[in-house]
């Protein structure tokens, strides 16, 4: 029982962490940021499993994480309300070819980073950018002026 309530803590606590770190972050890994959540996965599994390196120890602990997974996206399709806790909401950072530095600011996003993605996107300037919006996986979508 102890393994359980030891995975729920850190279900919680990744959770958290996710929404602390940001979604710019979490949409775009570089070589330390992957390197960064291997080595948080290590530290998980280290307070999770303690020495316990059982079968049952392993079952019991992926078995609570697949579960309280399950429930937030059950939660999250359930209730409404829950969403932008749980998934988080879409931030608009341009609006007709004007950029919302709040907004930007707040994503710890830069306007050179943008413009880059904006590049990706086979748009040449931000002016010519209806809506740029921030997904909850990180990921920039733009809509272009017509």
């Amino acid at each position: 029982m102890d393994i359980v309530f030891r995975a729920a803590i850190a279900f919680l606590f990744i959770l958290l962490l996710t929404r602390i770190v940001g979604r710019r972050e979490l949409g775009s890994l570089e070589p330390f940021d992957l390197i960064m959540l291997i080595v948080l996965g290590d530290l998980v599994q280290q307070g999770v499993t303690q020495s316990d390196y059982s079968v049952t120890g392993l079952l019991l602990a992926g078995g609570t994480l697949a579960l309280m997974q399950v429930a937030a996206s059950y939660l999250s399709f359930r209730f409404r309300r829950l969403r932008p806790v749980l998934d988080g909401e879409p931030i608009v950072l341009v609006e007709d070819g004007r950029l919302l530095e709040r907004n930007l600011g707040r994503e710890r996003l830069t306007t050179e980073e943008l413009a880059a993605q904006a590049r990706l996107n086979q748009i040449d300037s931000i002016d010519k950018v209806r809506w740029a919006v921030l997904e909850t996986s990180g990921r920039i979508s733009f809509i272009p002026k017509q």
